[in-house]
């Protein structure tokens, strides 16, 4: 493992250049990997497996807009699709990548079929961390894993066929093996990861449902809607409160934050939006502060994980997120950003 400062701070990190695929490949040659679950991590890190010549096959339940999506994909049913519990039977690497909730209900048909030397794999931290809410206890003769790729499923496949990759972070869970590390990091270049850092299954879910709900997901909509509510209430236009608030942030800033960082950025902004930045910034951080206190301890209590298992393990749970998606869809922001989006100049008529 390479050592990196981050930030005065020097950790440990897996790379392409001291683990390139090619011993990737000669890790995982007599490996059978199936990737259980089709849905939002489930094609990008079957499909890139699949492009970098890693034997792969998907359990999926037949019947499922996700079985169609995955024969759609190029997986042949009988050959690489079969079954969930076929799938976990056949596969020597059980990528566990259902929902947290799938995770619960489909456990006691998974552990029926991890033999002896398997990798229970996961990307998401939360079912074992959480085990006295999902009952997922892996049994002592598997190797249990983890690789979480920072980024949406879409992204992993992207950025892959772009030639670059996520950053993702790994963690083992269980050796049973004596093998379980050069697998774990194996399976973590194989689907494409930009570079690899070390993680433990509680960090990974502590960190992640805290970030899901903070700045990437749930604070951002939250700020953003603050924003552009405050400028229509001053007679600002639909059009001009939503590039203000949401299109300049997402087609030109916050690229140049992630070319060169948020100091980069400001650099190459006008001394007058710089100068008010660098004034509000603190007022907004100090203000946030406490409600980012409250989420991680409502996290690390394990509330936000009984809330999200009741909630998604619901029949009706689907009609209901499409309520709540169809309320942020069309609202009056969100309506002026399909508008806007429309006019950007790849979407011009020809």
């Amino acid at each position: 493992m390479a050592k990196i400062n981050f930030g005065g701070v020097e950790e440990e990190v897996v790379t392409r250049d001291e683990f390139p695929l090619e011993k990737a490949r000669e890790v995982l040659k007599d490996e059978v990997v199936a990737v259980v679950g089709y849905g939002v991590q489930g094609p990008a890190q079957a499909m890139n497996m699949r492009d970098n010549g890693i034997k792969v096959i998907v359990g999926q339940r037949k019947g499922t807009k996700n079985w169609d999506k995955a024969i759609a994909d190029g997986w042949v049913p009988g050959e690489t699709l079969f079954e969930v519990e076929e799938a976990a039977e056949k596969g020597t690497v059980i990528q566990y990548l259902l929902s947290d909730a799938g995770q619960r209900s489909q456990w006691p048909r998974i552990v029926e079929h991890l033999n002896e030397g398997d990798m229970l794999y996961f990307s998401h931290g939360f079912s074992v961390t959480f085990k006295d809410d999902t009952g997922v206890v892996p049994p002592p003769h598997v190797d249990v894993a983890l690789v979480a790729p920072k980024g949406s499923g879409r992204s992993v496949r992207a950025n892959f066929l772009e030639g670059s990759g996520i950053n993702a972070s790994f963690a083992v869970h269980q050796d049973a093996t004596g093998k379980a590390k050069d697998r774990t990091i194996a399976l973590g270049i194989a689907i494409g990861a930009g570079y690899l850092f070390p993680t433990t299954f509680e960090r990974e879910v502590l960190s992640d449902l805290t970030g899901e709900r903070g700045i990437l997901m749930g604070a951002l909509a939250g700020v953003m809607e603050a924003q552009y509510n405050e400028l229509r209430k001053h007679g600002h236009s639909p059009s001009e409160a939503f590039n203000e608030t949401v299109e300049e942030l997402t087609q030109s800033l916050i690229r140049l934050v992630g070319e060169n960082g948020m100091d980069w950025m400001y650099a190459n902004c006008s001394t007058t939006a710089q100068r008010g930045a660098l004034d509000w910034k603190d007022k907004f951080r100090d203000a946030t502060a406490p409600v980012f206190k409250d989420l991680y301890e409502s996290v690390a209590s394990g509330n936000e994980a009984r809330i999200t298992l009741e909630a998604n393990s619901q029949p009706d749970y689907r009609a209901r997120l499409e309520v709540e998606l169809a309320s942020i869809r069309d609202s009056e922001m969100w309506r002026a950003g399909a508008a806007v989006r429309s006019l950007r100049p790849e979407n011009w008529k020809k």
